[in-house]
C-alpha cells in the first residue's frame, strides 16, 4: 500500500505539461512584471536600476522555488494545488506592492514573500512526515526562516531596507547551489534535486512568453495613446520585431534543448543554474519594455545617455543571459552573440540618435545576431551536451 507522503511525489507516469494551476500561478507576474517596467522608467538611474533588480529578484525567486515544488510533488494533489492558489496570491500582493515596495508598503512585499516561502514549506513538511523526503523540505524551510528574519527586519526599518533585503536574497539565492546545509540534517544532494527536464523546460518557455507578452502589452498601451503618426507607427512596428526576434533567439536552439539536458545535467546542476540564468533574460525583456515605451512616445526626440541605455540595454542584457545559457547547456559559445552584444554596448557609449533610430539599431543588431544564429556561425568549445 503506497503511504501517503509517497502519493504526494510526483510519480513517473504523471503527465509532464504544465497543469491550469501552474499556468493561473504564472499569471500573477504578468502585474510584477508591468510594475516592474513602471518602477524602472519613473527612476531611470543607476540606483534606480538597482532597486529595481532587487525587486525582480525577489519577485523571480517566488516562480522558480514554486515551480520547483510543482515538479518534485503531484500537481493534481490536493495539498499541492492550495499551495500553488496560495503562491498566486502572494505573488499578486508582492506585485501590488512594487511600486512603493522600498518607501511605504515594504511590509507588504516582504510579508508576502516570506508568509509563500514559509507557507510551502511547512506545508510540505508536515505532508511528507514519515518520508525521507521530508529531510529535503525541512533543510528549505529552514533556510527560508533565517532569511525571513531580515526580510521582515528591513520591511519594520525603512533606513536598513535595502542593504537588510539584499542580505536576505543572498541567502535564498545561495541555499539551492549549495545544497541548503542545516546542522544535524546535513545538505541536500543533487540526486534529491533532480528536476524532470520536459516539465521545466516547458516552464521556463511559458514564463518567458509571459515576460515577452508583457513587452508586447507595454508597446501597444504606448502606441494607443499617441497620435499614432508615422514615427510613433514605425516606432512600434520596431519594438514588435524587436520582440520576434528575441523569441527566436531565446527558442532555438539552446531552448529546444533546455529538457533533455537538465534531465543529464548530473553535477552540473543545471536544473539549478538555469534559474539564475533565467532572471538575467527576464531583468533585459523587463529593462527591453521600458525602453519600447520611451521609444514609441518620443520617436523623434535625440535620446540622451539614459533613453539610448534604456534602449539598447535591454537587448544586451537578454544576449548576455542567452551567451551563458548557450554554455551552460551544450558548452556553446555563439560569436554572432559575443559580436552583437559588443556592438550593442559600443553604440550605447556613442550614439545620440533620435530614439526611434537607436531603436532600429537594436532590432538591427538583433536581426543581424538571429541570421547568423541560425545559419550555424558558432564556435564549439567543447562537444555538445
Amino acid at each position: 500500500m503506497v503511504s501517503r507522503p509517497e502519493r504526494l511525489l510526483r510519480r513517473r507516469e504523471t503527465p509532464l505539461s504544465a497543469t491550469f494551476l501552474e499556468l493561473f500561478f504564472d499569471l500573477a507576474f504578468v502585474l510584477a512584471l508591468s510594475q516592474l517596467a513602471q518602477h524602472l522608467l519613473h527612476d531611470l538611474t543607476l540606483v534606480g536600476v538597482l532597486r529595481t533588480a532587487l525587486l525582480l529578484a525577489g519577485v523571480w525567486w517566488i516562480w522558480v522555488t514554486t515551480t520547483w515544488f510543482a515538479d518534485w510533488y503531484d500537481p493534481e494533489s490536493p495539498v499541492v494545488r492550495a499551495v500553488l492558489v496560495a503562491a498566486t496570491l502572494g505573488s499578486l500582493l508582492a506585485g501590488v506592492a512594487i511600486p512603493q515596495a522600498l518607501d511605504g508598503r515594504g511590509v507588504l512585499f516582504a510579508g508576502a514573500y516570506v508568509a509563500v516561502h514559509l507557507i510551502r514549506g511547512t506545508v510540505t513538511v508536515v505532508a511528507m512526515r514519515g518520508h525521507p523526503r521530508q529531510t529535503r523540505a525541512l533543510r528549505i524551510l529552514c533556510w527560508f526562516s533565517v532569511s525571513a528574519v531580515p526580510w521582515l527586519a528591513g520591511a519594520f526599518l525603512p533606513g536598513w531596507r535595502v542593504p537588510l533585503w539584499v542580505l536576505a536574497l543572498a541567502i535564498d539565492l545561495a541555499g539551492p547551489r549549495i545544497g541548503w546545509p542545516t546542522p544535524r540534517l546535513g545538505s541536500t544532494t543533487w540526486q534529491e534535486l533532480h528536476l524532470a527536464g520536459e516539465h521545466f523546460a516547458e516552464r521556463y518557455q511559458q514564463i518567458m512568453i509571459i515576460a515577452l507578452g508583457e513587452l508586447v502589452l507595454v508597446a501597444g498601451l504606448t502606441y494607443g495613446d499617441t497620435r499614432l503618426d508615422l514615427p510613433q507607427t514605425a516606432a512600434f512596428l520596431l519594438v514588435f520585431v524587436t520582440a520576434v526576434l528575441i523569441g527566436l533567439l531565446y527558442a532555438t536552439p539552446a531552448g529546444q534543448r533546455l529538457g533533455p539536458a537538465i534531465e543529464h545535467a548530473g553535477p552540473s546542476r543545471l536544473g539549478v543554474l538555469t534559474g539564475y540564468l533565467h532572471l538575467v533574460m527576464v531583468a533585459g525583456i523587463v529593462v527591453t519594455a521600458v525602453g519600447s515605451e520611451l521609444s514609441i512616445a518620443h520617436p523623434t526626440e535625440v535620446g540622451d545617455l539614459t533613453a539610448v541605455v534604456a534602449i539598447l540595454g535591454g537587448p544586451m542584457l537578454f544576449l548576455a543571459g542567452r551567451i551563458l545559457f548557450s554554455l551552460a547547456i551544450h558548452r556553446r559559445l555563439s560569436w554572432p552573440r559575443v559580436v552583437g552584444l559588443l556592438v550593442l554596448a559600443g553604440a550605447a557609449a556613442v550614439l545620440r540618435l533620435p530614439l526611434l533610430a537607436v531603436s532600429a539599431v537594436a532590432a538591427g543588431v538583433l536581426l543581424v545576431v538571429t541570421v547568423l544564429d541560425h545559419a550555424g556561425i558558432v564556435s564549439y568549445r567543447s562537444r555538445p551536451r
